[in-house]
């Protein structure tokens, strides 16, 4: 049976396809659409009328492929932007109402919480998970059988637009200063991906992760599309959410940095595909 999982993020909207039986889980497909939210909410304050059309259409988009895939059960979430939007009630009701399917807007913490999917979350003895999106970063931290789950207002869009505060940056700060050193950082989200794959390593010391940013950094947003085939909406943020990266390894004393394909939506999906096959589940 395949399911599905939607993912309306600050800067992208993203779904992903699974293949499923009552042991396994496969990622068979991904899609994006670059409708970046965060642009209205951090400078407006609020979701238009015409960016949530956008978001309904992605989403029809979305549910024709899934009809054709034969795919009877998805879940949607919507993250940062639709939680700090003023219209976040009004905005969730609209697009529900158009789409006849419920969407869920999750917290900070829950979305840090959920990264207890992925399959190494439980992996030697620290673990260190960091998703920088849009408008916020999440932090699943594992420390031999203790778990800590962290949120703050820093995005790669957010940051981009000058609306991050000095409070949440001290904030961060003071955290990071009470569970430092981690050696190891695994970076979740598309910036630190497409960062990595530009010499298509899995993996970066921090010296060399420094002299990368700085060289990427000389660069023009047309110079990142031309050189590096970013996309428009990946090459004018992806400086802000490296420095966001920086930031927090500087102070972790990071030695390594590496990435997942991992996001939200697959641990949504795996979340979903648990749901399901729990009816299979006898209590006595």
């Amino acid at each position: 049976m395949k399911i599905a999982s939607i993912d309306i993020g600050t800067n992208a909207i993203k779904s992903k396809i699974f293949n499923t039986t009552p042991t396994s889980i496969e990622f068979i497909q991904g899609m994006r659409s670059p409708i970046r939210l965060g642009s209205e909410v951090f400078e407006q304050g609020l979701l238009s009328k015409k960016k949530l059309d956008q978001v309904i259409a992605a989403i029809h988009g979305y549910e024709k492929i899934f009809v054709k895939n034969e795919i009877k059960y998805f879940d949607i979430i919507a993250t940062s932007a639709f939680r700090d939007t003023s219209n976040s009630e009004e905005a969730r009701r609209y697009i529900e109402t158009a789409i006849h399917h419920p969407l869920r807007v999750i917290s900070g913490l829950e979305e840090a919480k959920l990264m207890r999917f992925h399959p190494k979350a439980c992996s030697g003895k620290t673990t260190l998970f960091v998703d920088l999106g849009g408008g916020s970063t999440e932090f699943y931290l594992r420390k031999g059988k203790k778990i800590d789950i962290r949120s703050f207002q820093l995005g790669a869009v957010r940051n981009m637009l000058k609306k991050d505060q000095t409070k949440e940056w001290d904030r961060l700060e003071k955290w990071l200063t009470s569970v430092k050193p981690i050696k190891k950082l695994t970076g979740i989200g598309g910036n630190i991906r497409s960062f990595l794959g530009i010499d298509d390593t899995p993996q970066l010391n921090i010296h060399d992760f420094h002299g990368r940013l700085d060289s990427l950094k000389q660069l023009t947003t047309e110079e990142k599309i031309t050189k590096y085939q970013f996309s428009p909406d990946r090459a004018d943020v992806i400086d802000d959410a490296l420095d966001i990266f920086k930031f927090i390894a500087d102070i972790l004393e990071v030695e390594v940095i590496t990435s997942t394909k991992w996001g939200v939506s697959d641990s949504i999906a795996v979340k979903l595909f648990h749901e399901i096959y729990s009816k299979d589940i006898k209590f006595i």
